[in-house]
């Protein structure tokens, strides 16, 4: 994991169309919506940022946080979103390591708690996210878990 880097897209924000498509092969998100909230984050109109781990210069792991990850539950902001970790550098610590950094960030910046979307059980929990309610996902027939890290 030494040789991995992990970093906020303000430390290298050079790298955020190709964070942007990396963010759109994953999620099927039009790369132009990444990188609005990209760019709204590079020129401090938002403090919610996009953090990056990479191999070399290939981005093997990312996520974001947004004011709402497309759910019915606008008050519970902000959140964290597009989590991802490539297959072959999955379970090492990747995705654990990029979401504290992104909890750290905001609490920094004064912005706690946080929130997640995910259809995941036992993944967040390891990393001091905890269950808090069901929500509905814009356009989703089922409900969805939401997490909050305090």
């Amino acid at each position: 994991m030494s040789d991995y880097k992990y970093i906020s897209l303000t430390e290298m924000p050079s790298i955020k169309e190709q964070a942007s498509e990396w963010f759109h092969s994953k999620w099927g998100v039009p790369k132009e919506a990444y990188l609005e909230c990209m760019e709204e984050y590079l020129s401090g109109e938002t403090d919610y940022g996009w953090y990056l781990c990479l191999n070399g210069k290939d981005i093997i792991a990312g996520l974001g946080v947004i004011e709402n990850d497309f759910h019915d539950r606008k008050d519970l902001t902000p959140n964290v979103c597009a989590v991802y970790t490539e297959e072959d550098y999955r379970r090492k610590g990747i995705a654990g390591r990029l979401l504290d950094l992104a909890v750290e960030d905001c609490r920094r910046k004064g912005i706690s708690p946080v929130y997640l979307v995910t259809d995941h059980v036992g993944f967040y929990e390891r990393y001091d996210w905890e269950f808090l309610c069901m929500v509905q996902g814009d356009d989703e027939p089922e409900m969805t878990r939401m997490y909050i890290h305090r």
